[in-house]
């Protein structure tokens, strides 16, 4: 393993799937928080935390505000949740 610094010349095909891979992060994203919502209202204890914390970096990455993520996560409801994914469709 080299550390150079060169950047890394991509064949267009890979090209393409990067570009693709980012152009629908916003869509994986909310399909993921859709996915918590149900894992959320069965998880328990420290489970249930760590789910809250793969939403919140999920709703920051989609670009809510740190006020409403905040919100979202003490709320500790899913169905609240449920009604950011639902917005974000």
């Amino acid at each position: 393993m080299s550390n150079n610094k060169e950047p890394r010349n991509y064949s267009p095909y890979q090209q393409k799937v990067i570009k693709r891979y980012y152009n629908e992060q916003p869509t994986i994203l909310r399909d993921r928080l859709a996915q918590l919502v149900g894992d959320l209202y069965l998880a328990q204890g420290k489970s249930r935390a760590r789910l809250w914390k793969q939403a919140a970096e999920a709703m920051q990455k989609l670009g809510l505000t740190a006020e409403r993520v905040e919100h979202v996560v003490n709320s500790d409801k899913p169905e609240l949740l449920a009604l950011v994914v639902k917005e974000l469709g």
